[in-house]
């Protein structure tokens, strides 16, 4: 922590062998059916980043960790794979391409939400077991589109410089999402993430791309020299 109302998040240079994470959040120890939010909750916080083209991923807001990210954390949660439910602020380096919809935004600074149907536990067990056949470019090109028709997505791309202070504001409730920036609405949705989320604010080198083409690809991304975010005054109600 900066003071006792700032926190900074960094990551160090790398070659792009090692992942690097700096995080916040109120989920890691936690099971997705005690996640803490539900619609009908406020986000406001101030952020800023070291640059504009961070190699990598960073944002804040509301998701159901749907890949089990426990980073290696001792007692963390355990949970299978997940459709993806979220709301939040997010940004994507040129590297990734983060969206089932070939009609949104899937790179640069983004107002984003998944809502995705809570299916059973069960098939998702299975599916694991087909997880290598999504190397073969058709096959993953079948995929995407099967799970463009049962993900709802949408997304805007944002503009505002975010390298200095801004006060982001995120209001989730059961009809629909906005967006405010210094108190203007950005953006509003009525595709609203379903079920239990937990808080999630980081920054981290990965990348993670499954395109129209259904080449898959992921990773993490090398840098010269380290990159931060600064986020306060985070209030939730």
């Amino acid at each position: 922590m900066v003071d006792d109302r700032t926190w900074k998040l960094i990551i160090p240079a790398g070659s792009g062998i090692t992942y690097s994470c700096a995080q916040i959040d109120d989920y890691r120890l936690l099971n997705r059916n005690q996640f803490p939010h539900t619609a009908d909750i406020y986000l406001s916080l101030e952020a800023r980043v070291s640059e504009k083209n961070i190699p990598g991923t960073w944002g804040f807001g509301f998701w159901n960790d749907p890949f089990q990210v426990n980073l290696g954390v001792k007692g963390a949660g355990r949970r299978i794979p997940s459709l993806p439910n979220t709301a939040w602020y997010f940004y994507a380096s040129k590297e990734n391409y983060l969206a089932f919809s070939n009609h949104h935004p899937a790179t640069g600074m983004l107002a984003a939400t998944f809502r995705s149907p809570q299916l059973p536990i069960w098939l998702f067990a299975g599916a694991i077991m087909f997880l290598p056949l999504l190397v073969i470019p058709i096959t993953a090109r079948i995929v995407r589109k099967f799970l463009s028709r049962i993900i709802q997505e949408d997304a805007v791309l944002l503009t505002h410089d975010v390298t200095i202070w801004n006060q982001y504001v995120l209001l989730w409730r059961s009809n629909k999402v906005d967006f405010l920036i210094n108190g203007k609405q950005q953006w509003s949705t009525t595709v609203v993430p379903q079920g239990r989320l937990g808080l999630v604010i980081w920054i981290d080198n990965q990348y993670a791309a499954f395109p129209p083409n259904g080449r898959i690809k992921m990773g993490v991304l090398p840098s010269t020299i380290s990159h931060w975010m600064e986020v306060k005054n985070i209030q939730m109600a």
